[in-house]
């Protein structure tokens, strides 16, 4: 199929805009990805200049630093010779969160020319409907007269939720398709597999459920205003994976909750592409920080035979995944918290 010929880009940056974790400190292994925006970095691009302390030259001011929120949001910017082209992919959970981030990175948004939400849950779509006029505000400032694209899958729910043994919690709406629109962006459904800006980047459609133990998210339902009533909605259907092919790496595969399963996205990643590629990198949310430790163990064996290059959880992965990908996996993970700018 030639829509799916993804090209490959020589680099990839991506800069980390929402997520739950913050940690402007800690280095990252050798040999893996080059991260820049710690407080080193915070402090030697500050332009908070100093005349009256002491000789200190320059100040650190904590409002330079982007505070975390339960949700993920990643500028992904991928270059081939003299083209580039860039994806947001997923905004977070709110808009105060996402423009305050913005904001304290200052990355060029006005590049951004899709937005591809990976599945319709708030803490990835809440962000969305500012990030649409910050960006079309920022493209006219440039002068740029390009469309901004929302790449949605067609299947919004009316509102997902929680069911416990006694009741559901309901969880906030997403955007509607209309405000998103008005908001200021072309709208564009798919729930199949595509490539979008010159194949620089793949959007899968739904990720097939092949292992045994990635089993969705337990006790999600969704409302049916029709039936007035909640049903189940554990598989989570819409989740989309984004990816890139690294020239020389092989694939970086961006997820934004791993509802159908860390090892299940990474697996379809691979299956997706024309040709062969290594597995490189996965980025995003692996959603096991509720699991308990047989699915952690059988999850993080499956993904050491997939063999990739480096880690990068964040958002839904949890302290207890992490700390057994650094144990059984070591040297490959990079935690993918807020403010950071990863360099491939």
């Amino acid at each position: 199929m030639s829509a799916l010929n993804l090209q490959e880009v020589d680099s990839l940056e991506a800069v980390v805009i929402i997520d739950n974790e913050l940690d402007p400190l800690s280095p990252p292994p050798p040999d893996t990805v080059h991260v820049s925006g710690n407080m080193g970095n915070i402090a030697m691009g500050s332009s908070h200049t100093l005349t009256d302390r002491g000789g200190a030259c320059q100040e650190l001011k904590m409002e330079d630093i982007c505070c975390s929120a339960h949700g993920l949001s990643i500028l992904v910017t991928a270059t081939k010779g003299d083209k580039k082209h860039a994806v947001l992919f997923d905004a977070g959970p709110e808009e105060d969160a996402w423009e305050r981030n913005v904001k304290r990175l200052r990355p060029d948004i006005s590049s951004v020319e899709v937005i591809q939400l990976s599945h319709w849950h708030r803490d990835h779509s809440g962000g969305m409907l500012r990030a649409i006029r910050m960006i079309n505000d920022a493209k006219k400032a440039q002068g740029r007269a390009d469309d901004l694209v929302v790449d949605l899958h067609p299947d919004r729910p009316v509102y997902r939720g929680i069911a416990l043994p006694e009741h559901i919690i309901s969880l906030e709406a997403d955007p509607k398709f209309e405000e998103l629109a008005a908001a200021g962006a072309v709208v564009e459904k798919h729930s199949e597999p595509h490539t979008v800006l010159d194949d620089f980047f793949l959007v899968s459609g739904e990720i097939p459920r092949v292992t045994p133990y990635e089993t969705g998210l337990k006790n999600a339902v969704r409302f049916d205003p029709d039936e007035n009533d909640w049903f189940s909605d554990e598989v989570i259907a819409d989740e989309r994976l984004l990816m890139c092919n690294l020239k020389g790496k092989g694939l970086v595969v961006f997820t934004g909750c791993s509802h159908a399963g860390v090892v299940n996205t990474a697996k379809h990643a691979a299956d997706l592409l024309v040709g062969s590629a290594p597995l490189h990198a996965v980025v995003g949310g692996f959603h096991l920080a509720m699991s308990d430790e047989t699915q952690i163990r059988s999850t993080v064996t499956d993904l050491k035979r997939l063999d990739p290059a480096v880690l990068l959880p964040g958002h839904c992965t949890g302290w207890r995944a992490k700390f057994a990908i650094e144990k059984h996996m070591p040297g490959t993970m990079v935690p993918c918290t807020v403010g950071i700018k990863i360099g491939f």
